[in-house]
């Protein structure tokens, strides 16, 4: 009898060692892969750690993701924004810390938003009182067309592409 409760004890343990590698190895087979940029902007650390979809032949902008509507910026978890000093982002303050990045894309204007709350999963428990800050910006279209979702850090700025498009946010430290 104690060596079948031995055996069951076992086995609970080597599959919860399992189940965690697993979910390791499964982050990393996701259909939108984590990914992170780091860079430096004046003297201030920046780094962004998002999921990046990719467009598979779809209608991403006003389909996929819709106008008007808050978007976690990415796919599986919110994006994830950190800065080590205070910055200015298109002329307003930001203080030091680590946020989640959503947008509420629109076909003439984005707003980026920077919300307290930056360990969520998605936007389904998005909460606007916890917003830190709002900023809009006017996308563009871009030179090359980007099948995946990706963030570039340069020359003071921070820049989203995606398909064909791209939103520059300015940064100054």
């Amino acid at each position: 009898m104690k060596s079948v409760i031995l055996l069951i004890i076992s086995c609970f343990f080597l599959s919860n060692i399992t189940v965690y590698g697993q979910s390791n190895i499964d982050k990393l087979k996701r259909p939108s892969p984590p990914a992170e940029v780091k860079a430096k902007i004046d003297n201030a650390d920046i780094s962004i750690n998002y999921s990046s979809p990719a467009v598979k032949g779809r209608q991403i902008w006003g389909g996929l993701v819709p106008y008007g509507k808050i978007w976690r910026t990415g796919a599986n978890e919110a994006t994830a924004f950190e800065t080590s000093q205070n910055i200015l982002i298109n002329g307003q303050e930001l203080p030091a810390g680590k946020y989640a990045l959503f947008t509420i894309p629109g076909e003439t204007q984005w707003t980026f938003v920077f919300n307290s709350v930056w360990d969520q999963w998605g936007s389904f428990k998005y909460d606007q009182a916890k917003d830190v800050l709002r900023v809009d910006v006017a996308p563009k279209t871009s030179s090359t067309f980007n099948e995946r979702m990706k963030f570039e850090v340069s020359d003071n700025n921070v820049v989203l592409l995606w398909e064909n498009l791209q939103i520059i946010l300015p940064v100054k430290a």
